[in-house]
């Protein structure tokens, strides 16, 4: 069957389930617990995985069988040769653009890996295609999809905090070389990937995610040691060179004197700080790391009258019990939103638009980091 004699509609809205999809890549990210398939066999009524493509076909073999996919093959020419509707591009980071290019251009969906590209100047390309296709891309990572981010960003629009003065988010870890990672982490230190462009677009996907698009960039970027020593792992001891900073500092300016500080740094082995602070002047929100009791919290002057106090804000009718595919299906929910965006004619909440300005962060913030000036931005979502 070519595709575009599928049922449904290719380069346009569907209305039935389930959205059949092929992946692209089948590591870590794949299979890993946090990661795309652990979880989607829940979802069958609206997602099913027909293909996984790797050039490890062994590997891609065994990922099919393990979760119960039709059909593995080994290069992107051969999935998009099958009926399938949208592809998970889960290729390395340099590699996004070719790749999702090529599946956009054969008129499928996308579901892509962060970062969305390499460049503005092909994020613009993307979502070019994307749009001339009448094609929806949907983009890591996932965490506005979450209900405690999407409650932070209608709770300040709402003026729960009263006007916002500015912001910390924390989005580092200790780095793959410090986490026994069960792949090669050098990667993850070298030019092209660095620990700006593979945490960054955490914290700054959140951070605009609920204040909205940044219009300047000033940062810090530096190397803390030329050299990683591998702790555990099958890698234990393996030294890595350095050659991306492995330590940055974001700020933002969102205009209105209202700034928000972001890390992305492979030295935070340890922390108890939540992951948003925000700093308002009616309050104070708080988005607390996975598994905490109380994922949000807000501390109101005005918390009873004539007290101030922290409070944990229960009712959000948009998100009600049992409908938080993020908790449920971690990166697989960006699957299943696209599934729900097309079965719906909605726009993606994690949108290639949201992702192409988290990439023009990142780049000025190099460009500033090694200029020493403020860079301003062009893009908005």
């Amino acid at each position: 069957m070519t595709p575009e004699s599928a049922s449904g509609t290719l380069g346009g809205a569907r209305r039935t389930l389930p959205l059949r999809v092929g992946m692209l890549g089948a590591g870590m990210i794949s299979t890993i617990g946090y990661g795309y398939l652990p979880h989607l066999d829940r979802v069958r009524d609206r997602v099913r995985v027909v293909a996984i493509a790797d050039r490890a076909l062994d590997r891609a073999r065994s990922v099919a069988t393990e979760h119960d996919i039709p059909r593995a093959v080994a290069s992107l020419g051969e999935l998009l040769a099958l009926d399938v509707e949208a592809v998970v591009n889960l290729l390395p980071g340099p590699d996004h653009f070719w790749a999702s290019k090529q599946i956009l251009e054969s008129g499928r969906h996308l579901v892509t890996e962060k970062p969305l590209a390499s460049t503005v100047a092909e994020a613009d390309e993307l979502l070019d295609v994307a749009e001339r296709r009448g094609l929806l891309v949907v983009a890591a990572p996932a965490e506005m999809l979450a209900a405690e981010w999407a409650q932070a960003r209608d709770l300040v629009r709402a003026g729960a905090i009263g006007k916002v003065a500015f912001g910390r988010v924390q989005s580092s870890h200790a780095g793959a070389a410090g986490l026994s990672w069960p792949v090669d982490p050098a990667q993850f230190y070298q030019d092209g990937v660095g620990a700006l462009l593979d945490l960054g677009p955490y914290g700054l996907t959140q951070i605009t995610g609920v204040l909205g698009p940044a219009r300047r960039v000033m940062a810090m970027s530096g190397t803390t040691v030329p050299t990683r020593r591998v702790r555990g792992g099958p890698f234990d001891g393996v030294e890595i060179p350095v050659t991306a900073p492995d330590n940055n500092l974001v700020m933002l300016d969102f205009g209105d004197s209202t700034f928000a500080v972001v890390d992305a740094t492979f030295n935070v082995v340890a922390s108890r700080s939540p992951r948003l602070e925000l700093f308002g002047l009616e309050g104070t929100l708080l988005v607390h790391r996975d598994g905490e009791a109380l994922p949000l919290e807000v501390y109101r002057l005005d918390a009873a009258p004539g007290l101030a106090g922290w409070i944990a804000p229960r009712s959000y009718e948009i998100f009600p019990v049992g409908s938080d595919d993020y908790r449920d299906l971690a990166r697989g929910s960006l699957i299943t939103h696209l599934a729900d965006c097309l079965a719906h004619g909605t726009e993606p909440v994690a949108s290639g638009a949201h992702a192409r300005h988290v990439l023009e962060i990142m780049l000025a913030a190099q460009a500033a980091a090694g200029s020493g000036a403020a860079v301003d931005l062009a893009t908005r979502f």
